[in-house]
């Protein structure tokens, strides 16, 4: 008897997150209105609270729920947001446990720029440390896409 093996023709379809936004990680005691707070004093800027941002991973847990705020610079078009690290229930990336908060900046921000806000966040007296962060690096940047 012959045995004959089958020949299937698989595709393959490769999937990447679009990653288009600069990440800032900020340690701090601070709670988030609080900082939102500072960082509108002295940046002069205007963070407000949005929507919570929900995340659910199986349909039968309840989501977890983070704080979020936003600021959208209308002659760039750049849009800013504060997310809360820490929810009630875990953490938006796991595998950053020291970071309180990200500062996610959406559309395009020149270096310059992006080392003035830095510097800025920086010299809150409660702000540990803003630093940037590469978010091709992080095993649960997923969480980030919204």
């Amino acid at each position: 008897m012959k045995s004959y093996k089958a020949f299937v023709n698989r595709t393959t379809l490769k999937y990447e997150l679009d990653l288009d936004f600069v990440l800032v990680a900020i340690t701090t005691p601070l709670k988030d209105y609080k900082l939102c707070y500072q960082i509108n004093k002295r940046l002069s800027v205007n963070f407000c609270r949005i929507a919570e941002l929900e995340l659910i991973f199986n349909g039968d847990e309840k989501p977890l729920i983070f704080s979020r705020y936003s600021y959208e610079d209308s002659q760039t078009e750049t849009v800013f947001y504060v997310l809360a690290n820490k929810g009630a229930d875990g953490l938006l990336i796991p595998e950053m446990r020291n970071v309180d908060f990200f500062l996610l900046i959406k559309n395009y921000i020149d270096k310059d720029d992006l080392q003035y806000l830095i510097t800025g966040i920086n010299k809150i007296s409660e702000v540990l440390v803003a630093v940037e962060i590469e978010p091709k690096k992080l095993k649960s940047k997923e969480n980030l896409i919204f």
